[in-house]
């Protein structure tokens, strides 16, 4: 073993500056989370083109939605309890494995059938890429620099919505909905063989009691410095001792928990109580169809220019602040689009909505829930509230539709409103502020 102790390999990642390796984990990370979402997002066209040549049908076609929210609850809880116990390179190749594997299976479907079997296997691997990939990314990156890394995270795994839209449009038409499973299990096969080269996170050998081989790793991104690393400082933790218990069930990480999970969850009744309605809510402002989608197209540029938003501000103004600012802000324009005067203000409070929502997942999603946890049990904590985040989801179009017959538009985004609300008022009274704090400090906070 190194004589430097384990406890300075935390300090020793913190007091790095941004490298190139960073840059490279970046790419390797956000190659793996832009298939994810593609993968995710391509299910809108490809069974539109099911029911078109009469392969499929509109029972059948939720059927294969409810099998990729279903394999993607597995996913999400079953990467917490892997990457925790076997680690974050195990469990994020295994995951993209999955993913891509039951991509190529889909390709292959002699029938319905089949093709919701495969999408089953595929979504346990979509559910697992998120929560390891944003908690793996966290625990390399400097507090200084954690919240726009997130945050430029997050705005790559947003370009998987456009890139999916804009090759069905190309492929399918030309070479049919198969094609864009092959595209899909092709680039997570391609990014899972790229991704030998990722490290193991030192910081979770270190909870291992593998101090020598983290250490390693250490040392080899250090060299990247030369002479522009900083002097060493001393941990203001102690090291964390090896296979050291740690429990969800103590008080100050359920109120962790707590938290985490009713923002996954506030996240999941803003997009899928906002965001997949937007066309409908436009025909109900006097919309033709065709336009109403034109515009719902121009509003979804709103999700990247969040996430740069959050790029920009996350690591200046702190977690706590932007959550509850974004919150407040998205309540009160979700007011004014319900009561929107014409096409023009709807649309361009609309574009608004989105722009505040992504800014949120990039906030919340992809630093803030991961940042909660202690490294023992960062993956667990934040599977268990992207699971209760994506069970939400599950519920969230019925309460739509019952709010929708109440009270029209305005019932909808009032009951996405007061989410928005709780949600501020969660962070204002129980938000732990993790903007610079090293991952250690805020776990013994």
């Amino acid at each position: 073993m190194s004589a430097i102790t384990g406890g300075s390999v935390a300090a020793r990642l913190d007091r790095l500056p941004i490298l190139p390796f960073h840059r490279r984990l970046l790419g390797l990370i956000g190659a793996g989370m832009f298939f994810d979402s593609f993968d995710i997002y391509l299910a809108g066209s490809v069974l539109g083109a099911l029911i078109k040549s009469g392969w499929s049908n509109i029972d059948l076609n939720a059927r294969f939605i409810s099998a990729t929210f279903v394999g993607m609850l597995i996913g999400a809880a079953g990467a917490g309890l892997l990457g925790d116990r076997f680690g974050r390179k195990f469990t994020y190749q295994f995951n993209l494995a999955i993913f891509g594997l039951g991509s190529f299976a889909a390709t292959a479907a002699p029938s319905m059938g089949w093709l919701i079997a495969a999408r089953f296997i595929a979504g346990i691997g979509l559910g697992a890429e998120i929560v390891i990939g944003y908690g793996l990314m966290v625990e390399f990156v400097p507090p200084s620099h954690r919240g726009r890394w997130a945050a430029l995270l997050s705005l790559v795994t947003n370009f998987g919505l456009f890139a999916s839209t804009l090759l069905s449009w190309l492929v399918i038409p030309s070479l049919g909905w198969r094609a864009m499973f092959i595209i899909a299990g092709i680039g997570a096969l391609i990014v899972l063989w790229l991704r030998r080269a990722i490290p193991e996170s030192p910081r979770w050998l270190e909870s291992q009691g593998r101090h020598a081989e983290a250490d390693t790793i250490v040392s080899r991104i250090e060299a990247q410095a030369g002479a522009a690393l900083p002097a060493r400082v001393a941990s203001s933790t102690a090291p964390p001792a090896a296979h050291a218990h740690v429990s969800l069930l103590q008080m100050r990480f359920l109120r962790r928990l707590a938290l985490g999970s009713l923002m996954h969850a506030v996240m999941g009744v803003a997009i899928y109580g906002f965001v997949a309605w937007v066309p409908t809510f436009l025909v109900q402002h006097g919309m033709a169809i065709n336009r109403s989608l034109g515009q719902a197209v121009l509003m979804s540029f709103g999700g990247p220019a969040g996430a740069l938003v959050a790029f920009l501000v996350s690591d200046r103004i702190g977690r706590r602040p932007a959550i509850i600012g974004a919150s407040v802000l998205a309540a009160i324009v979700g007011t004014g689009f319900a009561q929107a005067p014409s096409e023009v203000a709807a649309v361009a409070l609309g574009f608004l909505m989105f722009s505040l929502i992504y800014f949120l997942v990039s906030v919340i999603v992809a630093g803030y829930v991961p940042e909660l946890f202690p490294t023992e049990m960062r993956m667990r904590g934040n599977g268990v509230c992207n699971t209760i985040g994506r069970l939400t989801t599950i519920f969230v179009p019925f309460a739509v539709v019952a709010l929708y017959r109440a009270g029209g538009v305005t019932a909808v985004l009032a009951g996405v409103t007061l989410a928005l609300l709780l949600q501020a008022l969660a962070a204002w009274t129980t938000g732990t502020e993790t903007n610079r704090q090293s991952l250690e400090a805020i776990a013994a906070g």
